[in-house]
């Protein structure tokens, strides 16, 4: 996910920059192309690497190949992450953009993956849509011609498992999934389930993370993608799209337990249903968060300790109330949710005049036909890739 400057106002006027007829010294040092830093990065990608092997393996437990398993999902997602972020990097490079290498993001066990990704810093502006769009629809693009295949195989070499009841983490299904599953999966018989493969689940792992960069919002790659092509227009869908989330939270919830009432069983799985719903209140406290460190002058006042300790103490609680049906204590638990959410109404990102997701301006001309066809299909992933509930217990 490449992040951009917020803006080009720290760059001199024109009359400001130096005179060719009045060349500095080591003005030609200067001109040259920066000195490439590379070292950090690869620290953290090797740690990435560990974070992610030990994170598939501690989840594989006791199995008697759990190493070898750990050794192919760990494989096959940074293939799928490197691939991605590389595109964005050559795209870069290629428009003349000034961009860092990768940094890998490792986060043991507290990720499913064992990683949130990873992300290339944009030390100079980007001068044109056209850029703009190549840059933001190349990781995309880039990822799923990986991700895909490696799904497609990984699903074809999955086994059944006979259904015994038991409590395990379901993936979620997609268009594109549900496709690539009828195609190439297993048929499924009654009282029977697919076991993923580690191939399987890295590929289904790199089209989530794919699906969330595609949000049309703030510096995520649909931002640039989305900007690209509708200009400043962009800046007031991103509002309804980041709103959204908190519909998708409400409305997932009320599906979850009408479904539960109807069956009979009440609130009872009400702790279960919060949890399974609760990725997308969180996603939108994230993207308040990069927002706001992205966009200083987005007119927050809510701040990211306040955004921080309030949505992690809400998953925090919910997880530990996961199998308690108590009316009382999820009561407390609703009561934190609303204060939360009108101090974004009062502070923050539900403000009317908020712009924490306002995109960085960049140049008014717009794309060709061809570059606004690349970027409706890239979007157009978006929707193949939506999963309203990605992970559910």
């Amino acid at each position: 996910m490449p992040s951009s400057p917020p803006d080009s106002s720290d760059s001199p006027t024109p009359s400001a920059m130096p005179s060719s007829s009045e060349p500095r010294a080591g003005a030609v040092e200067q001109a040259a192309a920066p000195r490439l830093v590379w070292r950090p990065n690869a620290l953290l990608f090797l740690a990435t690497v560990a974070s992610c092997f030990y994170t598939f393996r501690a989840e594989e437990g006791a199995s008697p190949t759990a190493t070898t398993d750990a050794m192919q999902y760990t494989g096959a997602l940074l293939g799928i992450l490197l691939t991605h972020e590389f595109g964005h990097y050559i795209a870069a490079r290629i428009h003349k953009v000034d961009a860092s290498l990768p940094f890998f993001i490792p986060l043991p066990l507290l990720s499913p993956f064992g990683t949130m990704g990873a992300v290339i810093r944009m030390r100079s502006v980007i001068p044109t849509r056209r850029a703009l769009l190549d840059i933001g629809a190349s990781g995309p693009l880039a990822g799923l011609a990986v991700a895909i295949p490696l799904y497609a195989w990984g699903i074809a070499h999955s086994h059944l498992v006979a259904l015994d009841g038991s409590q395990g983490m379901e993936l979620g299904g997609s268009l594109l999934v549900r496709a690539l599953d009828s195609v190439f999966g297993p048929a499924v018989p009654e009282g029977m389930d697919v076991m993923v493969s580690p191939v399987a689940y890295a590929g289904w792992a790199g089209m989530f993370v794919t699906m969330i960069n595609l949000l049309p919002l703030g510096q995520l790659d649909g931002g640039h993608i989305a900007y690209s092509l509708f200009g400043p227009r962009q800046n007031q869908i991103a509002r309804w799209v980041h709103r959204s989330m908190l519909a998708f939270f409400f409305v997932g919830l009320a599906s979850f337990t009408l479904r539960d009432v109807r069956a009979g069983f009440g609130l009872y799985h009400l702790g279960r249903n919060v949890n399974n719903a609760l990725f997308w209140l969180a996603l939108f406290e994230a993207m308040a968060v990069l927002g706001a460190l992205s966009s200083p002058t987005g007119g927050d006042t809510l701040g990211l300790r306040t955004r921080g300790f309030g949505v992690l103490g809400l998953a925090l609680l919910a997880a530990a109330l996961r199998d308690r049906s108590s009316l009382l204590l999820w009561g407390a638990w609703f009561v934190g949710l609303g204060v939360l959410i009108a101090m974004e109404a009062r502070w923050g990102a539900l403000r009317s005049e908020s712009r924490l997701l306002d995109h960085p301006p960049t140049g008014a001309q717009p794309l060709s036909r061809l570059r606004a066809v690349v970027a409706i299909v890239t979007l157009a992933f978006f929707v193949l890739l939506f999963m309203p509930t990605p992970l559910s217990l």
